[in-house]
């Protein structure tokens, strides 16, 4: 990989990790029009771990800007800040669900569902899911503006957990399920935008340690050990582009970030939904023109 294909890659994920748009599929297609994606299996586990792994500049991003946030659940851990306490519970009930159907259905879901088509569909349903939610939305315009995040209960961060698991089809988005069920559960944009972002830096801290400590399987003797995909990604790139890649999806994901809470306040999802559905129908014309693999 080289340095320019890392930086992309870290720009694509830093942009799209926190949008409603997909970051998986995103990175998916763009891994196969730089070569990285191929048949090999050895070449596409180490594109795939470097893909789950640059997720770190993305997890930086939301403890750089949401530090008094993050402060806050720690001294509530400590008994030194009620709301604080709640925000931080909030955070782990919401995790409790993936994490549980993740162990179950993880190497399911990557057999099954980690293909251009699956990618395609996820992101047209979400697509019409987000135009759906948009138009309830403004229908319920007069009712107010919604909870604010210390208002949040369990039972709503439970609620957004399990719809976060639907997100483990490729393509959905983990921030749409997730700011769609913070929508539905009564809380307000801000509160459901930023929800979802402290959720993600659990959420995505789990998937990361899971694929660098990822036992590789079928890749003969040299990878068929704990730290197997930290290790063939190394082998595979070096440390140069993981660098590149985690400081371009720091710093995209932060400006995505800051910019995201001021739009869906100002604007909504609905532009977000009529994307995915052109980008879904742009990617499947490219599949069946042969110029996207199936």
């Amino acid at each position: 990989m080289d340095s320019w294909q890392a930086f992309l890659l870290g720009l694509i994920e830093g942009i799209t990790e926190y949008l409603p748009v997909s970051s998986t599929g995103h990175l998916l297609v763009a891994q196969h029009f730089m070569g990285l994606n191929t048949g090999d299996p050895q070449a596409k586990a180490a594109a795939d771990a470097f893909a789950i792994c640059i997720q770190g500049g993305a997890i930086l991003a939301v403890l750089g800007l949401y530090w008094p946030h993050v402060l806050r659940m720690l001294k509530g851990l400590l008994g030194r800040d009620a709301e604080g306490f709640q925000m931080g519970l909030n955070v782990v009930v919401g995790f409790l669900p993936a994490a549980a159907i993740g162990v179950l259905l993880d190497e399911k879901i990557e057999a099954l569902l980690f293909g251009t088509w699956p990618v395609v569909a996820a992101w047209i349903v979400g697509g019409i899911a987000i135009l759906l939610t948009a138009g309830w939305r403004k229908r319920r315009a007069g009712e107010g503006e919604g909870l604010s995040l210390v208002q949040m209960t369990w039972r709503m961060a439970l609620i957004i957990g399990f719809l976060q698991c639907v997100a483990m089809w490729p393509g959905t988005s983990r921030s749409l399920m997730t700011i769609v069920g913070g929508l539905l559960v009564g809380l307000s944009v801000r509160a459901a935008v930023e929800y979802s972002f402290l959720l993600g830096v659990i959420t995505l801290t789990a998937a990361t340690a899971k694929k660098a400590v990822w036992k590789l399987e079928g890749l003969g003797e040299t990878y068929d050990a704990w730290f197997g995909g930290a290790r063939l990604m190394w082998d595979s790139y070096g440390a140069t582009p993981l660098v590149v890649g985690l400081a371009a999806a720091t710093v995209s994901a932060a400006l995505a970030v800051k910019w995201l809470v001021t739009y869906l306040e100002r604007h909504g999802l609905a532009v977000f939904g009529w994307y995915r559905i052109a980008l879904g129908l742009l990617v499947a014309g490219l599949m069946m023109a042969g110029m996207l693999p199936n």
